[in-house]
């Protein structure tokens, strides 16, 4: 439509599309000029509405291609948390247009927010909330109501204070419409109020929004002020955040900030360089293990061609135990003080796992030896190897089970991520465990 300038027909098209929707076509716009006609042919608060989903790529784009009177616009029809989001992620130059262009309150509310630790309850919160004041009639909250609903974040709940703004409690409007004109909102408010602070950490507050099962949540300062206030989509906003952070550090990588695509090769190669520096230094360990029984190798053949097996099968198992207990750490569903239940439970896992694999895994030798797959040196035992080999593999499934969901344990205990005490963290040591168990019972059973 934009390159045909079909625009009376885009606009109407564009008037029944979901924000969030048109904002995902428009990521999609290569050429900056047809993006930002797109932009200009939505009205003043859908173009809002449409420009918080956009990517920080796509608003920059369109930013760099608008005037200040247009920008200003878009700033001071945005919710103040949506506006902060978008100037965090923009340079210096586009900030400063922003804060220019935005009237004083607008600037004022943004500049109060950019002050708060990043990660903060504070940060994400909005300024642009439902507040009733404990004296107020019913008649007079829904007066008010009346007037400010299309300025605000949330109406489902209202946050009760005194004149002096203490947080006192809250009412749903659901409440305060079934009650008669009369009744003051003191006595209708539940004084039992979830709150936050506005330096606590998001990842907290995103935590008790799952426990307490609510969509928004008031944020006071120190003193009990009420100063903002912290809606559900924020939440899932950090919720992806955390769990994006923690997949990246489970796979050996420094998280990125930008989008995979909008990331540049240079950076996505020295976010993840560090640590494979650090994984194959490391495995020198299980180069030294293998050199010091290289004898053995040497007269019992064999056992070479089992040790990427045995490696694997305990790298794996570390990994399923440290990815279990990792995801519980983060739901809360263990501590520190839980681990010695923790590794028994771990224990019981792990001899069931082990006794199936080494069962399978003995078979699977026996019938390769006599299809031709395993040639066994003159006067040793193909039952023999086959049970080395079986009875390294559940002594190292054991092990891996033990230190898989032991470390992430202890790295909570120590205030590190326990995320960093994932896969390959786990599989470096289980593979020198599972070596040393190897040539250990291989040494006593099969060297004479």
């Amino acid at each position: 439509m934009v390159e045909s300038r079909s625009f009376s027909e885009l606009r109407k098209v564009l008037e029944d599309m979901n924000p969030a929707d048109i904002a995902e076509q428009m990521a999609e716009i290569e050429d900056d000029k047809s993006l930002v006609i797109v932009f200009r042919l939505l009205p003043k608060e859908q173009a809002a509405e449409v420009f918080a989903y956009l990517e920080p790529e796509e608003q920059q784009r369109i930013v760099g291609r608008i005037s200040d009177r247009e920008l200003a616009n878009i700033v001071n029809e945005m919710f103040v948390d949506d506006a902060v989001d978008f100037t965090e992620e923009m340079p210096a130059n586009i900030v400063k247009r922003v804060l220019q262009s935005a009237d004083p309150d607008t600037r004022k509310a943004i500049n109060q927010l950019l002050k708060y630790p990043e990660n903060s309850a504070g940060s994400l919160m909005t300024t642009e909330l439902l507040r009733f004041k404990s004296e107020w009639t019913v008649a007079a909250a829904l007066n008010y109501v009346r007037r400010c609903c299309g300025e605000l974040a949330s109406i489902t709940y209202a946050f009760v204070t005194d004149e002096s703004r203490h947080l006192s409690g809250v009412v749903s409007l659901k409440e305060v419409l079934a009650e008669d004109d009369d009744r003051l909102i003191s006595e209708i408010m539940d004084d039992d109020v979830i709150y936050a602070t506005t330096t606590e950490d998001q990842a907290d507050v995103a935590e008790r929004f799952k426990k307490y099962d609510v969509v928004s949540m008031p944020v006071v300062d120190g003193e009990m002020r009420l100063v903002g206030l912290i809606t559900i989509d924020d939440v899932v906003d950090v919720m992806e955040e955390e769990t994006t952070e923690d997949i990246y550090k489970m796979a050996a990588m420094a998280p990125i900030e930008d989008s995979y695509m909008s990331t540049s090769v240079f950076t996505l190669a020295k976010k993840r360089v560090v640590w494979l520096l650090v994984l194959m230094v490391s495995a020198t360990f299980t180069g030294l293990i293998i050199t010091k029984f290289e004898d053995m190798l040497k007269t019992v053949a064999i056992l070479t061609s089992f040790i990427p097996m045995l490696m694997d099968t305990s790298g794996n198992a570390g990994s399923q135990a440290s990815v279990s207990v990792i995801r519980a750490l983060v739901l809360g569903e263990v501590h520190f003080s839980s681990i010695l239940r923790v590794i028994w439970k771990e224990f019981r896992v792990s001899i069931i796992v082990g006794i199936c694999v080494a069962i399978v895994n003995f078979a699977r030798i026996i019938v390769c030896y006599y299809i031709g797959m395993y040639p066994v040196g003159e006067g040793q035992s193909i039952f023999l190897v086959a049970g080395v080999v079986s009875l390294t593999l559940m002594l190292a499934v054991i092990c891996a089970k033990f230190v898989g969901c032991t470390l992430p344990l202890l790295a909570d205990k120590v205030k590190l991520d326990p995320a960093l005490m994932a896969s390959p963290m786990i599989t470096t040591i289980v593979d020198a465990v599972s070596l040393l168990v190897y040539f250990g019972i291989a040494s006593l059973i099969l060297i004479k």
